[in-house]
C-alpha cells in the first residue's frame, strides 16, 4: 500500500476558473465600451488648451476648435457648444456633455464629462 501524504492539493478547480474569465469577460467588454469616449474626452480636452492659445476672439476658438475637432476625430461636441467666458485679460474655454453607454437592454451607463482651461478646471453652468 502507498502512504498518503497529509498534504491537500492547492489549485483553482475548472467551475473556479470559468467563473474568474467570466467576470473577466465583462469587465473587457465593458473597458471596450468606455475606452472610445475616454480617449475622445481626453483630445476634445487637448483641443481646447490648442483653441484657446490660437485665438483671439470667440469665433477665432470656436473656429480653431472645430478644425481641430476634424483632425481628431471629435464627434460628440462643436465648436458652438464650448463655454467660452471673459476673465481678467484671458479666455476660459469649457464644456461639459453627457454620454450614454447601452449595456444590457434597457440599462445604460451615464458619464459626465466636464473640462475647462480655467485654473481650478470648473465650467460655469449653463
Amino acid at each position: 500500500m502507498q502512504a498518503r501524504s497529509k498534504s491537500k492539493q492547492a489549485g483553482v478547480s475548472l467551475s473556479g476558473l470559468i467563473m474568474v474569465l467570466v467576470v473577466l469577460g465583462v469587465i473587457a467588454a465593458f473597458g471596450l465600451k468606455l475606452f472610445p469616449t475616454v480617449t475622445e474626452y481626453m483630445a476634445a480636452k487637448k483641443a481646447i488648451s490648442y483653441a484657446k492659445g490660437a485665438g483671439a476672439t470667440p469665433s477665432e476658438i470656436r473656429t480653431s476648435f472645430d478644425k481641430q475637432a476634424d483632425i481628431n476625430n471629435i464627434k460628440t461636441i462643436t465648436g458652438k457648444d464650448l463655454e467660452i467666458e471673459r476673465v481678467g485679460e484671458a479666455w476660459v474655454v469649457g464644456f461639459s456633455y453627457e454620454k450614454r453607454l447601452p449595456l444590457v437592454g434597457p440599462a445604460s451607463l451615464v458619464i459626465d464629462y466636464t473640462a475647462s482651461t480655467s485654473p481650478d478646471g470648473k465650467v460655469k453652468a449653463k
